[in-house]
């Protein structure tokens, strides 16, 4: 290799960051506490964008169908209005959606809650009954199931204890507490104004956003750089929208059936499956479980057959609704969902379930550009 200006350059620039490397790996505690502290700040900077690319799903939705081209055109006062129109549609259309939630759910969970601690202290004796009557007086589970003592006043009492010594621990620590809670709501306040602006100016940013890259890097990293970003828009635009979708959909499947059937608490598992179908892979799984265990109180019989009809939603749902809602939009196999999800929930919670299957799809989209590329140089068909 000739020693040029250019070879020079990109030995230097290796050994820099080997030497950078070197000194992150020694002084590892020092680069997370800066890391952590840098996303510290930047974090309602990053919510606001994680905010603002939610809200584009329904703003873009009310903007191409309300505000159409056609619409608009010649009509420069329209024009103007239909972005922030748009942007308070999708706002409320958010909101709105969020307290239908609220108000269904937290009122049907109350009424389940006291339902099943009714039936569980009914059912404690006649268990203690049956097993008398199935064992030896003597016997372990007989003398086991004698010392169950289920009440659910004194439950209560202790929860309501607990929640005093918590509040007073709070008001001990009254300022502390408030800072956060401020802290918090202007975090969270200066994200959606943040979002707003994203939003109502994303074309300038844009623009704004390509002249600092092709000022800072050659043509052919910037061209690459935004190819990338375009894949991700597409991928994570088109997973939140069908998944959003294919999770009501199943949800009305769930409400529908169930309050034909006659099955209890149709509204709440509709509302329950709903929401866990936004988790990919094991969203319905959790669902069915938990709704399970809530019908098992009412009547066994109905549980097992809630079972059946969960199967066979979901064999629907798999087979006929998702392909069509979702697409190949995602564009991941089976195997590498599971990973991803896998993966996901293991870093991150619920939250890594859904953000690493379209992370992971756009890392195999690439991967798959840069392969086949490879191979057609190569002149290798397989």
């Amino acid at each position: 290799m000739e020693l040029d200006r250019g070879n020079i350059k990109k030995i230097l620039c290796l050994i820099t960051f080997t030497i950078l490397l070197y000194l992150g790996v020694q002084h590892l505690d020092l680069v997370l506490a800066f890391v952590g502290g840098t996303i510290g700040i930047l974090f309602p900077f990053i919510l606001g964008t994680a905010i603002a690319f939610v809200l584009n799903v329904p703003m873009g939705f009310f903007e191409k169908h309300l505000f159409g081209k056609k619409r608009t055109k010649g009509r420069k006062s329209l024009e103007r209005l239909s972005r922030p129109v748009s942007l308070i549609l999708a706002v409320l259309f958010v909101v709105t959606l969020i307290l239908v939630v609220v108000l269904v759910v937290v009122p049907e969970l109350g009424t389940t809650f006291v339902s099943v601690t009714k039936k569980i202290e009914e059912n404690v004796p006649k268990m203690q009954s049956w097993i008398e009557k199935a064992f030896r007086k003597d016997s372990p589970i007989v003398l086991w199931a004698n010392t169950i003592d289920f009440q659910p006043q004194k439950m209560l009492d202790s929860v309501l204890g607990v929640l005093q010594s918590g509040v007073n621990n709070i008001l001990s620590s009254t300022i502390s507490v408030t800072v956060g809670i401020v802290n918090t709501a202007v975090n969270i306040g200066i994200a959606f104004i943040f979002s707003c602006y994203i939003l109502l100016q994303k074309e300038k940013l844009m623009v704004q956003m390509k002249k600092a890259l092709y000022a800072l890097f050659p043509k052919e990293w910037v061209a690459y750089i935004l190819h990338v970003c375009s894949l991700a828009n597409e991928i994570f635009a088109s997973f939140i929208a069908g998944q959003c979708i294919e999770a009501v959909i199943l949800g009305s499947m769930f409400f529908i059936s169930m309050t034909v059937l006659h099955f209890p608490y149709a509204l709440l598992v509709g509302v329950l499956i709903s929401f866990t179908a936004l988790i990919p892979v094991f969203g319905g799984i959790i669902g069915c479980w938990v709704a399970f265990f809530l019908i098992l109180m009412v009547s066994p019989l109905q549980a097992v057959m809630f079972l059946g009809l969960f199967l066979i939603l979901q064999q629907i749902e798999g087979n006929l609704i998702y392909p069509h809602v979702v697409g190949g939009s995602v564009g991941l196999p089976s195997i590498w969902v599971l990973v991803a999800v896998t993966l996901g929930g293991s870093l991150m919670g619920i939250v890594g379930m859904l953000i690493f299957i379209p992370l992971v799809s756009v890392v195999y989209s690439l991967f798959r550009e840069w392969a086949y590329k490879r191979l057609k140089q190569k002149k290798i068909r397989i």
